[in-house]
């Protein structure tokens, strides 16, 4: 106990890509560029979604509790990265290491879980889309994003709690450019195997049946976009689904190679590029493939520049809705409906009523 009282006098030297020294100019701009990036992408959510009557939709809320996650997720971290590629002081006090985990850990595994509820919110709008707005009604919503946030809470006071309890032997250099668990845990005087074990439940829990649910959602999402006889809107349904996957798997499988992996099983600088990625490129591909390819949100954006409070009635319904549905919401049909945008999901009964004041517009 007295070597942990002393590190938390010394604090840690984070060792970083010293080994690299050549490569720790391009890697400041890498940061910078992918931080830089994260906070414009993920502002423009959060802005747009609060601004826009537009994007009041349940899809939206899942999207902004994502963009905000980012947003503190990479914040809690660049900022530490960026003064240690930059200048010789490498350090950081004991308090800042516990506060820099204690953060990231709950955010990340918070992201692991909304990223679960976000596939199940979008397996229910195409899979059951006559019931979508019963069933996802906003109190449950809100429930899912509390239940998401609350877990990744109580996983970082449990096993960050338990990783810093740890005696830390006199050795202060901790191999890493962040203050993270496996790193910490090679600093360690006694014997860690109950700390690994307990790392890899959580990983378990956190990382392998999310992605698992994932999965199976658009598996039966992919039975449904296979019934669609437009091949265009078929081609367009999984290009959107292999966006998302894209992001799943990058997400998770970037952490998967790093907590449910024996330590000597990969080395210690692949540790720290693997890290790199989904710390600082990850929270910059969310936006892009969630969001900023959707039709709805680049007009948003383009309304949002040209200093315009409100969307034009016709051009907002146009957006929102194809023509034909306009035209014709009787050929609606329980077959076609999953396949328009989120916002675009509601009952006939409202579809009808929609045409009705987009044609007194008209």
């Amino acid at each position: 106990m007295e070597r942990a009282n002393d590190t938390s006098l010394m604090g840690f030297i984070l060792l970083g890509f010293s080994d690299h020294p050549h490569l720790e100019a391009a890697l400041f701009v890498f940061v910078l560029f992918f931080y830089l990036l994260t906070l414009v992408g993920n502002f423009t959510i959060i802005i747009i979604s609060y601004l826009d009557p537009l994007f009041h939709t349940l899809m939206y809320f899942f999207l902004s509790n994502l963009s905000l996650l980012d947003l503190c997720f990479t914040t809690s971290l660049a900022p530490q990265t960026l003064v240690n590629l930059r200048g010789p002081e490498k350090t950081i006090t004991y308090g800042g290491c516990m506060v820099q985990l204690y953060i990231s850990l709950a955010l990340g595994s918070t992201e692991c879980i909304l990223l679960a509820v976000m596939a199940l919110d979008r397996y229910i709008a195409v899979c059951k889309p006559l019931h979508y707005v019963t069933i996802m009604n906003p109190r449950l919503c809100q429930q899912l994003a509390s239940i998401s946030w609350l877990s990744g809470l109580a996983n970082s006071l449990i096993h960050a709690t338990f990783t810093l309890q740890l005696p830390l032997c006199d050795n202060h250099r901790l191999d890493h450019f962040i203050c993270e668990i496996p790193a910490l845990l090679k600093l360690a005087c006694v014997d860690t195997t109950v700390n690994e074990l307990v790392l890899f439940v959580v990983s378990v829990l956190f990382l392998l049946i999310p992605p698992a649910l994932i999965l199976i959602s658009y598996g039966f999402i992919s039975q449904a976009v296979l019934k669609i006889k437009s091949v265009e809107a078929r081609h367009k349904a999984f290009s959107t689904c292999s966006s998302h996957l894209t992001v799943v798997i990058i997400f998770y499988g970037t952490i998967i190679y790093m907590y449910l992996q024996p330590s000597n099983s990969y080395t210690q600088d692949q540790g720290k590029f693997i890290s790199l990625f989904y710390t600082m490129v990850t929270p910059t591909l969310n936006p892009i493939i969630y969001t900023l390819r959707n039709k709805d949100m680049k007009v948003a954006l383009k309304t949002l520049l040209s200093k315009k409070n409100v969307l034009p009635t016709n051009m907002m319904f146009k957006e929102v809705f194809p023509r034909h549905v306009v035209s014709h919401p009787a050929s609606i049909s329980q077959t076609t409906l999953p396949y328009f945008p989120i916002s675009c999901q509601f009952n006939l009964h409202l579809l009808n009523l929609t045409r009705k004041i987009f044609l007194s517009y008209g």
